[in-house]
């Protein structure tokens, strides 16, 4: 588990912190090619996008997590939708590794899905209740409830290489456009185990 947490912490670290920046660029989709240094993904658009991978690229896991493992303390990453009645429900939890407490934490506008949201913060406490749980988050002195529906992906990041970057594979790549304004990453988050990066 400490080597795990230790490559994704190296892995990730920017992943998932505040995404404003014009250039930078998440992709999801699944591998349909590898070269040396160059991805090729077909995108969850459908279109093929090519990403340059930094020398010393690193690479990171999804492994499934549980509610159980969603406990005061525990550091997570959140992407929600508002509800019609009222606070966020939960499109995803990943549940980072200790040794990644800390990493983007703040709340912002993510991509998931249109007007979703991306909340990286300390877990306060958790409730379970009829329709399923909400957990209250603490970041930057705020607090904020996210209700979690049964069914919502739960996952934690674990130990990947360059071997699973195999064609179908399905990946989360946060990418940013370098001056010529090609797609370049340091770091890819992959599924395997049939475990789909829900981010």
């Amino acid at each position: 588990m400490l080597a795990a947490a230790t490559l994704a912490a190296g892995a990730v670290s920017p992943a998932l912190a505040a995404g404003n920046a014009q250039d930078k660029v998440n992709v999801r989709g699944k591998i349909i090619g590898l070269s040396a240094n160059t991805l090729q993904v077909k995108s969850r658009e459908g279109e093929t996008v090519t990403v340059t991978l930094s020398e010393g690229y690193k690479v990171a896991g999804v492994a499934r997590a549980t509610m159980a493992d969603i406990k005061p303390g525990s550091f997570v990453g959140i992407a929600s939708l508002p509800k019609a009645e009222g606070g966020d429900g939960a499109l995803e939890v990943l549940v980072f590794p200790p040794a990644m407490k800390g990493t983007g934490e703040g709340s912002y506008a993510w991509d998931l899905k249109p007007k979703s949201n991306m909340t990286n913060a300390t877990v306060a406490n958790a409730v379970q209740g009829v329709d399923g749980h909400t957990v209250t988050v603490t970041y930057h002195g705020k607090e904020k409830k996210i209700a979690i529906p049964d069914g919502t992906p739960i996952v934690t990041l674990g130990p990947a290489t360059g071997a699973d970057l195999k064609p179908d594979a399905v990946v989360f790549i946060p990418a940013q456009k370098d001056a010529k304004g090609k797609l370049v990453t340091q770091q890819i988050v992959v599924g395997n185990n049939g475990i789909v990066p829900p981010m």
